[in-house]
């Protein structure tokens, strides 16, 4: 990472980190899950109000580390408004970004800021705290009902 990209990283990390977006209980949420990483302590609920397959509305309540409360508070931001399927191809593209060593070429066009977080992949005990609220939000639109946690997969 260069050090301006380090820099603008690191401001946008802290910023959503300490006003996040999107916080709090939704009162009339549709569906919701709870994600924990118990690696860094990073628990998380997620809120999300579907209409007519569209993430109309969706918050997350929780503690944990920067890399996570942002992760979640960017997350919310991005997908708000989009449909269930957008949501899905966007989850996909941040996995991939997150975990895809191989490739360079990700779709900038579908990640938009969330791109910020590429550096991430340099520390894979920290690709949990990023993609916790990711996980947490595949569990709620696919109706698993279970507590999503970091050591159920390869995150």
């Amino acid at each position: 990472m260069t050090n301006d990209f380090q820099d603008l990283y690191q401001d946008i990390v802290m910023d959503h980190n300490r006003r996040p977006r999107n916080y709090g209980e939704l009162q009339d949420f549709t569906k919701s899950s709870e994600g924990f990483n118990p690696l860094c302590g990073d628990q998380l609920t997620l809120y999300v109000k579907l209409k007519n397959g569209i993430l109309e509305n969706i918050s997350f309540t929780g503690v944990g580390c920067a890399i996570s409360k942002s992760s979640a508070s960017m997350m919310t931001e991005h997908i708000k408004g989009k449909s269930v399927a957008e949501a899905i191809v966007v989850f996909g593209a941040f996995r991939d970004m997150l975990t895809d060593n191989v490739r360079s070429d990700f779709p900038t066009d579908i990640l938009e800021d969330l791109e910020i977080f590429s550096g991430v992949s340099q520390f894979p005990t920290r690709i949990k705290c990023a993609t916790l609220c990711w996980h947490t939000l595949n569990s709620a639109l696919s109706e698993q009902n279970i507590v999503i946690t970091t050591d159920d997969n390869n995150r």
